[in-house]
């Protein structure tokens, strides 16, 4: 038997990234995945990439600072798959910039209504479905909301996953006794499509060669490589199956051992 098989996993910020990883992740360990995201262009062609025959995915534009959508979409799984196992709450705002300083408290609420209330809004409309047989939610956190790189600042970023980790310890309390297990996957320097637009723009910036910007943060790790997306993504994966049935609460890092906690 593999890991997820019969098993309904909802995956929210499916683009080139993190998400789809999850969703391949998930499908390859027997999952039904019900992919969500804004653009539905995205999500029809990253379906039929990954499940040409659409046999095992659904799909939904999904903005999660819209609760109606995030019924929606949740109720999709149910109509399609027949209930809701897991989900892996991926979408996020992550390309807000900058410190205190020169803080446009104005995008800071934006960013806290996407990273934490539209991540609990998410969570919150699979909760029906989650209860009728317990499950997982998986809520992809950041290593900045416990230790900010000197590289960029994204301190509205960091501050929205930080109150998600707060969220995330008290859901796992009210939602324990329904067998609904909450935790937190928090990757550091993830090597995906974001970290890849780092390093281009860096060596630009510096000119110098892409390796040697990717050097200067590999050397920090304890292992001798960023971990990837992938890596974040097998980490969700696990937490969303019954491999995990004893783990709630909790905040995993997997960046490749840079911070140690």
């Amino acid at each position: 038997m593999t890991l997820l098989e019969g098993k309904t996993v909802l995956v929210t910020g499916v683009g080139p990234g993190l998400g789809k990883q999850v969703a391949v992740a998930a499908l390859r360990d027997g999952a039904n995945v019900v992919l969500g995201a804004r653009k539905a262009e995205r999500l029809e062609k990253t379906a039929a990439e990954i499940d040409p025959g659409g046999a095992r995915t659904a799909w939904r534009a999904t903005d999660i600072a819209d609760e109606e959508q995030c019924r929606a979409l949740a109720g999709l799984a149910v109509e399609r798959f027949g209930g809701i196992d897991a989900i892996v709450q991926v979408a996020a705002l992550d390309t807000e910039f900058g410190g205190l300083e020169d803080a446009d408290f104005d995008t800071w609420r934006r960013v806290v209504d996407v990273n934490l209330l539209g991540s609990l809004r998410m969570a919150r409309a699979c909760l029906p479905a989650l209860k009728e047989r317990g499950g997982s939610v998986c809520f992809i956190g950041t290593q900045s909301s416990v230790a900010a790189p000197s590289e960029v600042r994204q301190a509205a970023y960091a501050a929205s996953k930080g109150g998600l980790v707060s969220a995330m310890y008290s859901l796992a309390r009210e939602l324990g006794p329904h067998r609904i297990r909450v935790n937190t996957v928090q990757p550091g320097w993830m090597w995906g499509p974001p970290v890849q637009g780092y390093v281009q723009f860096a060596a630009q910036s510096e000119g110098v060669p892409e390796d040697e910007v990717l050097g200067r943060l590999a050397k920090r790790m304890a292992l001798p490589e960023l971990a990837t997306d992938g890596d974040v993504a097998e980490a969700a994966i696990f937490l969303a199956s019954d491999r995990a049935r004893a783990i709630t609460g909790q905040s995993i890092l997997v960046n490749a051992g840079e911070l140690m906690r």
